[in-house]
């Protein structure tokens, strides 16, 4: 038996805080949406692995609740994706049966923040959604990623090159950041292709890689010294020549 909303504690501020919900039982889903909702929390939900990534692409909540077994994709291989698609990626609440606690030892080496088991209580639920969103709140107070005048914004998914704002589609800024944290390192075609490719669902070839790039290096290098540079027969690498 799953706990129902009546025998919750009384409801959390949650802020308007994003929780996407990911579970193909719907009676699950909506449990834990009405629940979530009364606490606070702006609330989506998904029946597939698949439409989980999508959401989490388009909505970018503060956090998924994502059950281990699903129709398309398990739960495991939508988590991985999360996790090499961005670095600040939303915590990730695994529910499982019973029977699965052993695998969760390799959910939770891939990425996964904790977990709880089918059939849960709402009070356990909401406790450990506050615990998770409480540390990434405290992790959003670190310092955004940059080198020397640019700098990019996580939480809104902004770009800037000294006062000026960066108009990137989301493969770009996805890029842009894969360069950024990598800054002063070579990444080959094959490096950047893989992160994209486990990022869109969708394999990138040599020479579309080379059209974004070209796209990316016109908006950063528009104005300043250039950051984004060719190193012909290995790759791309961000930062400042010798001499810049």
């Amino acid at each position: 038996m799953y706990g129902s909303v009546s025998e919750k504690p009384a409801p959390a501020r949650g802020n308007g805080q994003r929780i996407l919900v990911v579970d193909d039982e719907s009676r699950i889903a909506e449990l834990l949406s009405t629940t979530l909702e009364l606490a606070g929390y702006r609330v989506g939900t998904a029946a597939t692995g698949g439409e989980a990534l999508d959401r989490v692409g388009r909505d970018r909540p503060d956090l998924v609740i994502l059950d281990v077994m699903l129709p398309d994709l398990d739960g495991f291989t939508v988590c991985r994706r999360l996790v090499a698609a961005d670095e600040n990626h939303p915590p990730v609440l695994f529910l499982t049966a019973r029977d699965s606690l052993d695998s969760l030892v390799t959910g939770l080496g891939i990425g996964g923040n904790d977990y709880v088991t089918k059939p849960f209580r709402i009070a356990e639920v909401l406790a450990r959604v506050q615990a998770l969103l409480r540390t990434r709140n405290q992790r959003r107070e670190e310092p955004s990623p940059s080198y020397a005048d640019l700098v990019l914004d996580d939480t809104t998914r902004q770009a800037l090159r000294g006062r000026r704002a960066l108009e990137l589609t989301p493969a770009e800024f996805r890029l842009l950041r894969y360069l950024l944290v990598n800054a002063g390192q070579v990444l080959s075609k094959e490096q950047i292709g893989e992160h994209l490719w486990v990022a869109d669902h969708g394999r990138y070839g040599d020479n579309a890689i080379e059209k974004l790039v070209s796209r990316l290096r016109h908006k950063v290098d528009e104005t300043g010294p250039a950051l984004i540079h060719t190193r012909r027969g290995f790759g791309y690498w961000l930062g400042r020549l010798a001499s810049a």
